[in-house]
């Protein structure tokens, strides 16, 4: 689903939420079976385990290759080095980056390291992927195939929840669209139209 809104609607606010960042101040928030009034400090880690990150600014390591950079995150739950590179070389092949695993970040383009990001996100297969903007740094083109890749990934089965300002793409893909103005839902759309 997309969810849209001008400056200040409540996306961030939105977003903090189901990661638990900011606590809603009524009302209930229930991620992956998770109830965010109820949960403790040390379960924490384990919610956002269920769920995959993929920012606007890519947040890719520069000091650090491509595979690297999308072992991160198993790395530092202790995966084993056999899993590792089992699901970081199926998460590079799902996003096109088989072949720029020993790359590092200056040598790709924008949209190839918004794909590693997307890569990193996918990586523990999660229930749930958040896109925070994710193509507001790349190309049309590129923002076109990185709503495409997440198209494919909802196909699979996890829950994909993209906010962006760019309207055309809403409107080109066709789902569920959230408006938000003011902190407050002001459109739920199935239908992709709003």
């Amino acid at each position: 689903m997309f969810v849209v809104g001008a400056s200040g609607a409540g996306k961030s606010t939105f977003i903090k939420l189901i990661m638990h960042e900011e606590t809603p101040n009524t009302g209930e928030v229930i991620v992956n079976g998770y109830k965010m009034s109820q949960i403790r400090r040390k379960d924490i880690p384990y919610l956002r385990r269920t769920m995959g990150i993929v920012f606007q600014d890519f947040r890719v390591i520069p000091t650090m290759n491509v595979f690297d950079n999308v072992a991160f995150t198993l790395r530092a739950v202790g995966a084993s080095t056999r899993e590792i590179r089992r699901k970081v070389s199926h998460a590079l092949s799902m996003v096109g980056l088989g072949a720029k695993a020993r790359s590092f970040p200056t040598e790709l383009s924008g949209g190839e390291q918004q794909r590693v990001g997307l890569a990193r996100a996918l990586v523990n297969n999660p229930s749930l992927i958040i896109a925070d903007e994710p193509t507001g740094n790349v190309d049309p083109n590129m923002s076109y195939e990185i709503v495409e890749l997440l198209t494919e990934i909802n196909r699979r089965g996890t829950t994909v929840v993209m906010v962006t300002h760019e309207h055309q793409l809403v409107r080109d893909f066709n789902r569920r669209v959230i408006m938000l103005e003011g902190g407050t839902v002001v459109a739920d759309n199935s239908e992709g139209a709003v």
